[in-house]
C-alpha cells in the first residue's frame, strides 16, 4: 500500500444512525473537501492552512437527486493528528443512502478506499503507536464487556509498550557501553568491568522474567466468566439456570437427579460476558453408573469456574453435610443462593445467602448485581484481541530470555564481550518484536487484517 495515497472509509458502525463519520486521511485530503464541500470563503480556506484542529461547518455535495447535505468537519492539520497526515472526519447524518453518496464523492475527488485496519497501521507508521497499541485499539472496538474494555484501555495507554521500553533502554545502554569498550580494544580504557556487567545482565534477566511471568498468567486466563451453579440435588439449580438464561432450556422435575449432564449457556450478566452452567447435584452418598459420571463432570465445571453459585433450598432448614459443604467453600469465588422463597422458607442458617424465586424472579436483580461485583473484585480475564497481543508476546519474550541467559552464561564464563553483545542484541530483536521496533510484512498483515475499514 502507497502511504501518499489520500484514503477514506466510513468510521461508524453499519447501519442506520443519527450521526454517521466518514473518515479521510492523506495528502490530498484538502482537494477532496474543497471538491466535496461548500463552506463560506473564510472557513474554507482554512483547509490549506496549519494550526490547531478546528470544526468547520458545511454543506456536503451530493449532487441529484440528493443535493446538498449538512455536516461538520472536524479537521486535524498534519502532523497534529493520530496518523500525522491531514486527517478530516465528516461528521453528516447516518441515513445509508446519504453516508454511501459522501464516501463515494469523496472517492472521486481523489481518494481512494482505506484497506482493514489502515488508519492506524499509518499511526503505527508514523510512531504514533506502538504494536501492542495497534492491537489494543482492535480490543477496544471488540470488548464485550467492561473488564475487557479496561483491559484494552490499559494497553492502549501502554501498559504492556512501557515496561519493554525500559528493558530495552537498559539493554542498549548496555550493549553501548559493551562496543565502545570494543572500538578501544587497543587502548588502555576500560568501560565495563566484568563484575558490572554480570550485575547488569542478571538485572535485565530478572526484569524480562517477570514480565514473561505476567504475560504467561494472562495469556491463560479465559476470556468470559465462568459461573456454575452448585448444590444438592432437587434444590432448585436448574430452575433458577432456566431464570437467569431467559427460557426453560434445562428440565426441572420434582425427582431428585434429572440433570445428568451440564449445561452451559452464554450470558452477559451486569455487562460481563459470562458463561453460565447448571451441574448435576452433589449427591449426599455413592452413586453408580451415568450418575457418578455426571458428578464428576460437575465438580470438575465447579472447580474450573471463576465464580460458584451454591444453591440451598429454602423451604428446608439446612442439614449437617451442607453445613459441612458450605463452610469448606467459603471464599470471593463463591456466592450462596436460597431458592424457593416463593415457598414458606426456614430462615435458620441462611443469613448471608441471597434470597431468590425462579418462579416470581424476586431476588434475580439483586443476585445479577452480586455476580459482577464478585467477578470484578477478583477479575484479571482478557479480550480475545489483548490475548492474541500476549501470545505473540509471549512467544518472543520467551525467545529473547533465552538470548539474555545465553549471554549471561558467556560472560560469567569470560567467553569475550564480541560474542555477548551478540546475544544481547538478538535479545533486543526480539524486544523489539513484541512493539514493532522491529517488524516484518507478515506481523503487520496479521495484526492489521483484522481490523474493520474506517479504523
Amino acid at each position: 500500500m502507497n502511504e501518499e495515497d489520500t484514503i477514506a472509509a466510513v468510521a461508524s458502525p453499519p447501519g442506520g444512525a443519527l450521526r454517521a463519520i466518514v473518515r479521510i486521511s492523506g495528502p490530498g485530503v484538502a482537494g477532496c473537501l474543497q471538491a466535496c464541500l461548500r463552506a463560506d470563503a473564510d472557513r474554507s480556506a482554512g483547509w490549506t492552512l496549519t494550526g490547531p484542529p478546528r470544526v468547520i461547518p458545511g454543506q456536503l455535495r451530493l449532487g441529484s437527486p440528493l443535493g446538498d447535505v449538512p455536516c461538520d468537519v472536524y479537521y486535524w492539520p498534519g502532523p497534529r493528528s493520530f496518523t500525522r497526515q491531514t486527517v478530516a472526519e465528516i461528521h453528516m447524518l447516518g441515513a445509508p443512502p446519504l453516508v454511501d453518496a459522501a464516501l463515494r464523492a469523496v472517492c472521486a475527488a481523489g481518494a481512494r478506499l482505506a484497506q482493514p485496519g489502515e488508519f492506524t497501521l499509518r499511526a503505527f507508521l508514523a510512531g504514533r503507536i506502538d504494536l501492542t497499541q495497534a492491537e489494543a485499539v482492535l480490543g477496544i472496538i471488540d470488548a464485550r464487556d467492561r473488564v475487557q474494555l479496561d483491559s484494552a484501555l490499559q494497553q492502549l495507554a501502554g501498559g504492556l509498550a512501557r515496561p519493554l521500553d525500559r528493558l530495552r533502554e537498559s539493554l542498549l545502554d548496555l550493549l553501548a557501553d559493551l562496543e565502545a569498550g570494543l572500538d578501544f580494544v587497543d587502548e588502555d580504557i576500560q568501560f565495563l568491568d566484568e563484575a558490572e556487567l554480570q550485575t547488569r545482565l542478571a538485572d535485565a534477566a530478572q526484569q524480562i522474567q517477570a514480565l514473561e511471568t505476567q504475560v504467561v498468567g494472562r495469556s491463560e486466563r479465559g476470556e468470559v466468566f465462568r459461573i456454575a451453579l452448585v448444590g444438592w440435588p432437587n434444590v432448585g439449580k436448574s430452575s433458577l439456570w432456566n431464570a437467569l438464561v431467559g427460557e426453560s432450556a434445562a428440565i426441572v422435575a420434582d425427582a431428585a437427579g434429572t440433570t445428568r449432564d451440564y449445561l452451559t449457556r452464554r450470558v452477559t450478566i451486569g455487562g460481563l460476558d459470562c458463561l453460565l452452567i447448571d451441574t448435576a447435584g452433589i449427591a449426599p452418598h455413592s452413586l453408580d453408573g451415568i450418575q457418578a459420571q455426571a458428578q464428576k463432570l460437575g465438580a470438575r465445571q465447579a472447580a474450573r469456574a471463576d465464580l460458584q453459585v451454591w444453591c440451598l433450598d429454602g423451604t428446608r432448614p439446612l442439614n449437617a453435610q451442607e453445613r459441612a459443604d458450605m463452610s469448606a467453600v467459603r471464599s470471593s469465588r463463591v456466592l450462596c443462593v436460597l431458592t424457593k422463597t416463593d415457598q414458606p422458607t426456614v430462615t435458620d442458617g441462611y443469613q448471608e445467602a441471597i434470597r431468590t424465586s425462579s418462579r416470581t424472579g424476586a431476588g434475580l436483580d439483586e443476585l445479577k448485581e452480586a455476580m459482577a461485583a464478585a467477578l470484578l473484585a477478583d477479575s484479571d480475564a482478557e479480550s480475545s484481541v489483548v490475548i492474541g497481543t500476549l501470545l505473540r508476546c509471549r512467544e518472543s519474550l520467551r525467545t529473547a530470555a533465552a538470548s539474555l541467559q545465553q549471554a549471561c552464561e558467556l560472560a560469567g564464563a569470560g567467553l569475550g564481550e564480541e560474542i555477548v553483545a551478540a546475544e544481547i542484541r538478538r535479545t533486543l530483536d526480539q524486544l523489539g518484536q513484541v512493539v514493532g521496533a522491529v517488524y516484518t510484512d507478515d506481523i503487520l498483515d496479521r495484526v492489521f487484517s483484522r481490523f474493520c475499514l474506517g479504523k
